[in-house]
């Protein structure tokens, strides 16, 4: 554990810095002052103090929106915000799993034992559909940092919880988690078939189709 991500995480304590950041985080995108603020239902000066707290601990990136208009009477360019790439975490005492799920990638890959490893994916994915009976996949996914959201009739998931292992190991780490994600539907009484690998940029390789109960 790293003292700044402590320190990082400590300013989501306040009620309002959490609010602004959970609106930028779920937007998936960049957002203005203005936009922030109303969605947390804070004036717009307040927004950009908490905004500027959040992007100098490193958990927001700002940039710039250039105006819509161009020429005379166009405006200055509009300060945004963005979820920032890297990631901050905190364990006491400090643990390494990361490394040691890097390590246990690289054993998977060399044996060439990616349908194992995709059974035993299932496998577990059904397992923790067992502590979830009732609920929608919905919320497990977004229980487990997957950040699911809806556009246009799919499913799909703004966060890859293995984001680290999948640009090292992409091929292995996306069929597991397409695998992880096929047993949990089964699990849940779902069908398997919903899961498909649709990769999108910054998002999770995973997207989900409608279920024929919301066709209906």
């Amino acid at each position: 554990m790293r003292s700044d991500d402590l320190d990082a995480l400590a300013l989501l304590h306040d009620p309002v810095r959490r609010s602004l950041y959970d609106v930028v985080a779920g937007s998936g995108g960049d957002v203005g002052r203005g936009e922030a603020a109303e969605a947390a239902g804070v004036s717009r000066t307040l927004a950009g103090h908490h905004l500027d707290r959040l992007v100098e601990a490193g958990l927001l990136e700002s940039g710039l929106r250039r105006p819509e208009k161009k020429g005379p009477g166009s405006g200055r360019p509009a300060k945004v915000y963005r979820r920032a790439g890297g990631e901050r975490s905190v364990s006491l005492p400090p643990r390494d799993y990361s490394t040691l799920a890097s390590v246990l990638a690289g054993v998977v890959d060399q044996l060439g034992a990616e349908e194992q490893a995709e059974r035993v994916a299932r496998d577990a994915g059904a397992r923790m559909a067992g502590r979830h009976r009732g609920e929608p996949v919905e919320r497990v996914l977004s229980e487990r940092g997957y950040e699911p959201y809806e556009e246009d009739g799919l499913l799909r998931l703004r966060n890859c919880p293995f984001h680290v292992l999948a640009k090292e190991q992409p091929l292995l780490v996306c069929s597991v988690n397409l695998a992880l994600c096929q047993g949990l539907l089964e699990g849940l009484g779902d069908d398997p078939g919903r899961a498909r690998l649709d990769p999108r940029p910054g998002e999770c390789c995973v997207a989900f189709t409608a279920s024929k109960t919301n066709e209906d």
